[in-house]
């Protein structure tokens, strides 16, 4: 465990040896849930892997009010307490905190993004401050299931996959951490072109080539918009590339191969 500035106690673990390696997860993610501790195993050949619990998730605490800066400060804490100077990779709105963080000065030296859900052109951008005060409100009034789904919904996930959410083993997990959507609505809309303008490091955006046009586009951008950004698309299902397939190309773009 360590302790955020704001006294929020965060979990976290590390695997492997060589340059230290954040991994940060996207809405609904944390250790105990979510592709990052088998991406964690694929590189640890070459890297001290860190994952952690953001806020409001698995072993890690929550301390309100909410506000984005405390996530940021919750990634500086983790890389503070792993050497003081971490290479970072973000999936979805993680690649969003990432970013922010970078943004923010934080000794991030490389980063990499999978997929991060950026709408820079402003006419173009739903109100995802709208989102989080709907996801605020159904949690509020005990809908949490509800919440779930409208989150899911909102931001573009397949009716396929939305469908069978209520179903699925892990729904009532879900149920469990509903709140923290609310979080995430909040991180996507954060960053602006003057914002990818600020982050000079080295950064690797990435898509799968079966995301849809949005998620492929927007990673396209963010690549094009940022100082140092370079794309590349990757094969993989939605919103997603396989740990074999991701973890050479992260293993490369850090300076290393991964098994």
């Amino acid at each position: 465990m360590v302790t955020s500035r704001d006294g929020t106690r965060i979990g976290f673990e590390k695997v492997g040896t060589g340059p230290t390696l954040v991994l940060v997860d996207a809405a609904g993610g944390f250790r105990g849930f979510g592709p990052m501790g088998s991406l964690a195993q694929h590189l640890a050949d070459r890297f001290t892997v860190v994952t952690y619990d953001r806020r409001g998730r698995g072993e890690s605490g929550d301390t309100p009010p909410y506000a984005v800066e405390r996530e940021v400060e919750d990634l500086a804490a983790v890389i503070e307490a792993n050497g003081g100077r971490a290479f970072v990779h973000g999936f979805s709105s993680g690649a969003v905190l990432a970013l922010l963080g970078a943004a923010a000065g934080l000794p991030i030296p490389m980063l990499s993004l999978l997929e991060p859900p950026i709408v820079l052109d402003r006419s173009q951008q739903d109100d995802q401050g709208d989102l989080a005060a709907e996801i605020d409100e159904l949690v509020a009034a005990g809908r949490r299931a509800e919440a779930v789904e409208h989150f899911h919904r909102s931001i573009g996930v397949p009716e396929e996959i939305t469908a069978g959410l209520r179903q699925a083993s892990f729904f009532p997990m879900l149920e469990g951490i509903a709140h923290t959507l609310a979080y995430d609505s909040r991180i996507t809309p954060a960053v602006s072109r003057d914002t990818l303008r600020s982050v000079t490091v080295p950064a690797l955006v990435v898509n799968s080539e079966a995301s849809d046009d949005r998620l492929r586009g927007w990673a396209e951008e963010v690549a094009a918009a940022l100082p140092q950004g370079r794309h590349l698309a990757l094969k993989g299902d939605w919103h997603g590339v396989p740990d074999e397939v991701l973890a050479p190309a992260l293993a490369d773009f850090f300076g290393g191969a991964a098994a």
